[in-house]
């Protein structure tokens, strides 16, 4: 990703949030909290995907791909973000702004997909159940995994070039917690027409196209279920689609608002909580949600703790 060599600023101030300085120490640690609860909780799914052969499934391997994404996910922000609460310095360089935004990005931009192609599966289980394990062969998820991963990569690099080409002459605060789109682009002070196009053109893609899946997966998937006798099966298939439908309207709701609206309005405080929505208390939840309505994922982790607490009493 080659970055522009023209531009007057050399360095970024991330303004964070606006709080009293006795203040500073207590976000710092609820920051801290979020941060390794996160990992906590990603790492705890990925474990229990991968040692239970039980969850050796395409929903369960696409649930442990988010689960390793998420953890990237609030790395790239977090710990900068936590850094400027307790440092007097908040500056970033201009190539490691360059570089957290296209990491942010592209993280974004994969967990839109992979948020897409979840429910595809859920698609191919309930409405296609007798072809389920010819469509969702393990290559075919494979491959569906290396492209939304690559394909959100591929775009990040595209929108970051055009960002990076422009010129910053000053002044250099960013109004953000990280780097962010909307307030770099306010710092341009060259024509932006072309990397605002790229912006919105490649946002419309990576946003509005996976929720059209979405949208049309969960149709036929209530259309279905609508036509099954059993109360029973009927019950199951919702809940097998009711905690990724709640991920789904909340990580959507939020990039939207951010994403799709004109980048060069300025900044406020609501846009930072909106970020700090989707960028830490998304994330936070997402795990949460899918054990806590997840039957399998709960007996997997007891069977765990089980089994680790037997090996501890015979020592």
């Amino acid at each position: 990703m080659e970055v522009s060599n023209h531009s007057t600023v050399k360095e970024f101030i991330l303004l964070g949030f606006s709080i009293a300085p006795h203040l500073q120490i207590l976000f710092f640690a609820i920051f801290l909290i979020a941060y390794l609860l996160v990992l906590a909780e990603n790492i705890i799914i990925i474990v229990t995907v991968w040692t239970n052969c039980n969850l050796h499934s395409p929903m369960y391997f696409f649930l442990s791909n988010l689960s390793f994404l998420e953890i990237w996910y609030v790395t790239v922000t977090l710990p900068k973000t936590m850094l400027s609460f307790v440092s007097v310095t908040k500056q970033i360089s201009f190539m490691g702004c360059m570089t957290q935004l296209y990491f942010f990005l592209s993280l974004g931009n994969t967990e839109c997909l992979l948020l897409a192609v979840m429910p595809y599966d859920r698609y191919v289980a309930i409405c296609k159940p007798f072809h389920y394990s010819t469509i969702m062969r393990h290559t075919v998820c494979f491959y569906l995994t290396m492209g939304c991963w690559l394909t959100g990569f591929l775009i990040s690099g595209c929108k970051v070039f055009f960002i990076s080409q422009l010129t910053y002459c000053g002044p250099n605060i960013i109004n953000h917690f990280f780097c962010d789109v909307s307030p770099l682009l306010n710092l341009s002070c060259t024509n932006m027409e072309r990397a605002v196009l790229m912006d919105f053109v490649a946002a419309i893609f990576i946003l509005l196209m996976p929720l059209s899946v979405v949208i049309l997966s969960y149709i036929y998937i209530i259309f279905t279920v609508f036509h099954i006798s059993s109360a029973h099966g009927c019950q199951k298939a919702f809940s097998t689609c009711a905690s990724h439908l709640i991920v789904v309207i909340v990580f959507y709701a939020t990039s939207i608002f951010i994403y799709l609206r004109p980048k060069t309005l300025p900044v406020h405080d609501t846009n930072k909580i909106m970020s700090a929505l989707y960028a830490v208390v998304v994330p936070l939840f997402n795990p949460i949600i899918y054990c806590l309505r997840n039957q399998e994922i709960k007996d997997s982790l007891q069977k765990i703790l089980f089994r680790k607490r037997v090996s501890m009493q015979k020592y």
